[in-house]
């Protein structure tokens, strides 16, 4: 389950617990008011008012005043009970209490259909006395209790919970559309051509699938415009690099047609020029398919080794001419399943740039290592590493500036200190990109003492 799942899990049951919580109180309130309600069917007394009525009438029309003196006092006339007035023609209550206000402007008017007076009786007594019978139900703290309350509606409950769940619905789609729509506006912007558009500042401190999502678009957006940019660069490069030679080859053809006793001359010039651009569109190739991840030919399985020692020995056979010479160390056999042309020649361009770098009559040290045990393969007499393979590049050049230790294996890259020397700048990013799609990595660092150490790691499994 994700992060945004237990939010809206968790926003959903908050809620609810509101929406309830809500729901109940209205439900209580509305009991209250529907008990406070009921306690008034028809009488300003309610039922305690009814049955007191009932039951002095019974006593006054049996027993007349005297026995109606003695019921009331057996009746506590405490805060939260019904009174009972007992009123005779000339409006002197039969305890001498005083009536309420609005009773004895009720008793003057004789109205006796609504008000105070709309529950009260009048009974004939023994003595021939009418005598009106008044029930009043006082609450506690004095107030007298009013029986036109309205009723509350039922539909303040389905009222509650449908504000409590609007409130929230409206939280949680704020919460989750934000994120959707600074996303979206980026979205767009990028596909307008405005790859510098980043959506992390605007998710804030959000931590869940939504940011997660805003910081996949970030780095999505930051490789497509590396991308981009590096193709520029690379078209730009290309460019320059293409112009020169075919300047060349119209210079030589200009010449050619103008002296055609050098035609012979000029025709090994075209050869030469012919073959740097086939050179230099053939590593162009290789990188473009290495960028594209283009799958080359089938994997075999070779010994890493070997291939290695035959590299070194070929490198200081042509760097003998020059006054250098290149040096293997390595033992043993490393089987692996790879792409082996690709492999090759990612090591061969890294061995031949330190031969060609270094100074004359210094020596280039190639050094193949497995790190991690062998362990025996399916065939008899063969074994497979398992680790690491390591091939560690030194020569004694002029080295490379610190802060360009990176860009080296970039297209194009030529230092300063090597503007003497022949080549196109494709040989380590080929080596780089190829030991790359092995799942290796190729790492450069400058040597005490002068010259430059490139090591090719590779996985092995």
């Amino acid at each position: 389950m994700g992060r945004l799942f237990w939010k809206s899990f968790f926003a959903f049951w908050l809620a609810l617990l509101l929406a309830g919580v809500g729901v109940g109180s209205v439900v209580w309130l509305h009991r209250q008011a529907e008990a406070e309600f009921e306690s008034v069917p028809a009488l300003p007394g309610g039922p305690r008012a009814v049955v007191m009525l009932d039951a002095a009438e019974v006593f006054l029309r049996r027993g007349g005043p005297q026995m109606m003196r003695e019921v009331l006092r057996e009746w506590a006339e405490a805060p939260g009970k019904a009174q009972l007035f007992v009123v005779d023609a000339g409006g002197r209550e039969l305890f001498g209490r005083e009536l309420p206000g609005d009773l004895r402007a009720a008793l003057a008017a004789g109205d006796f259909r609504r008000g105070p007076m709309s529950g009260a009786r009048r009974v004939l007594a023994p003595d021939g006395q009418i005598y009106t019978l008044v029930a009043r139900y006082e609450r506690p703290g004095g107030r007298a209790h009013m029986p036109h309350r309205e009723r509350p509606s039922p539909a303040l409950p389905i009222v509650a919970g449908l504000l409590a769940s609007l409130a929230f619905s409206a939280a949680l789609a704020w919460y989750v559309a934000k994120p959707i729509r600074s996303l979206r506006g980026a979205f767009r912007a990028v596909s307008e051509g405005r790859l510098e558009t980043r959506v992390q500042p605007s998710m804030g401190r959000r931590r869940d699938e939504l940011a997660d999502l805003g910081r996949d678009f970030d780095r999505m957006a930051q490789r497509l415009q590396a991308q981009i940019h590096s193709q520029q660069r690379l078209l730009h490069d290309v460019s320059h690099e293409l112009r020169s030679p075919l300047a060349r080859l119209h210079a030589a053809i200009g010449l050619a047609r103008q002296s055609p006793e050098k035609l012979e001359m000029t025709l090994e010039r075209i050869e030469r020029e012919s073959v740097r651009l086939d050179e230099l569109v053939g590593e162009l190739l290789t990188l473009s398919r290495l960028e594209a991840g283009t799958p080359g030919a089938p994997p075999v399985t070779i010994d890493l080794m070997e291939m290695v020692a035959s590299i070194a020995d070929d490198a200081g056979f042509e760097a003998e001419a020059s006054g250098r010479s290149v040096h293997f160390s390595g033992a043993g056999e490393v089987n692996a399943t790879v792409q082996g042309e690709l492999l090759y020649r990612a090591v061969e361009n890294v061995v031949r740039n330190a031969a060609k770098y270094t100074a004359a009559g210094t020596a280039v040290e190639v050094m193949a290592r497995r790190r991690g045990e062998a362990r025996e393969s399916g065939t008899p007499g063969t074994s497979s590493a398992a680790g690491v393979f390591e091939v560690v590049v030194s020569d004694r050049g002029p080295g490379v500036p610190e802060a360009d230790l990176e860009a080296i294996f970039e297209p194009f890259y030529r230092a300063d200190n090597n503007a003497g020397t022949i080549g196109y700048g494709l040989g380590l990013a080929i080596a780089r990109r190829a030991v790359v799609s092995h799942g290796g990595q190729v790492r450069a660092r400058n040597r005490p003492g002068g010259g430059l150490e490139v090591m090719l790691s590779l996985p092995l499994a």
